[in-house]
This record gives C-alpha cells, sequence and structure tokens, in this order.
C-alpha cells in the first residue's frame, strides 16, 4: 500500500532523524477559509492570560449552528495540536447558548492557529 501519507485529515512526513511529524495544516487552513479568517493577522497565543468567560457576558452570538460546528472541528484539531486543548475546552463549555464575547474567544484561537498552521506533533522512535 506505500507510506503513509494522509490519514483522517492528518499529514504524517517522515524526518529525517527518523521520527513522524503529525500535522493537520491542510485540515486549519480549510477551516480558517471557512470561518473567513484566512487573511487575518496571526497572533502569538490562543487565549488571553486571566480570561474569564461566562453565560451572561454579552449578546447572543446570532449563529450558534457556525458556533458548534467551528468548535467540534477545533476538537478535532487538538490530536495534533495539544497546546490548544485548555483554550478548546473553555469555549466548549458554551456549545449551548454561545453569546459574542465566546466567538471573540474561538476567533482567537483561529488566528493563533493561522499562525502555527505548520505545527504538529512529532513522535520520536524508541
Amino acid at each position: 500500500m506505500g507510506d503513509l501519507d494522509y490519514f483522517l485529515c492528518i499529514e504524517v512526513k517522515g524526518q529525517s532523524n527518523g521520527s513522524l511529524l503529525l500535522t493537520q495544516s491542510k485540515y486549519i487552513r480549510d477551516l480558517l477559509t471557512k470561518t473567513e479568517m484566512d487573511e487575518v493577522n496571526p497572533i502569538s497565543s490562543p487565549m488571553l492570560g486571566g480570561c474569564k468567560l461566562s453565560k451572561a457576558a454579552s449578546e447572543d452570538f446570532a449563529d450558534p449552528t457556525l458556533y458548534k460546528s467551528v468548535v467540534g472541528a477545533l476538537q478535532y484539531a487538538t490530536i495534533t495540536r495539544p497546546e490548544i486543548s485548555f483554550s478548546i475546552n473553555k469555549v466548549c463549555q458554551f456549545m449551548g447558548a454561545p453569546t459574542e464575547q465566546h466567538w471573540q474567544a474561538v476567533k482567537r484561537i483561529l488566528r493563533y492557529l493561522k499562525g502555527t498552521v505548520h505545527y504538529g506533533l512529532s513522535l520520536q522512535p524508541n
């Protein structure tokens, strides 16, 4: 069947030292395009320190289905990007009734991913 290259939206790249790099670059770029965030300026962290999200912080988000879809897609991205797990967990807590503040937090995560699209998980041989 040949070498593993791409499976379930995960790109597998063999490195010269024998390790494997698992990335979801295409998946993340597609998500950025879907949310019209592919031209935004990247930022250096997925969440502001001390960020407090609450249920009644701002007006309801206009498209809860979009919110759920994007947050679900971001959950899948944590397979190769464990550093965003905390931030994704925070925005997941508001899937039932997202507000504009919660959507802004999701967009911040997307802006972080924009700047780190080629990051991944490195698996070293024993």
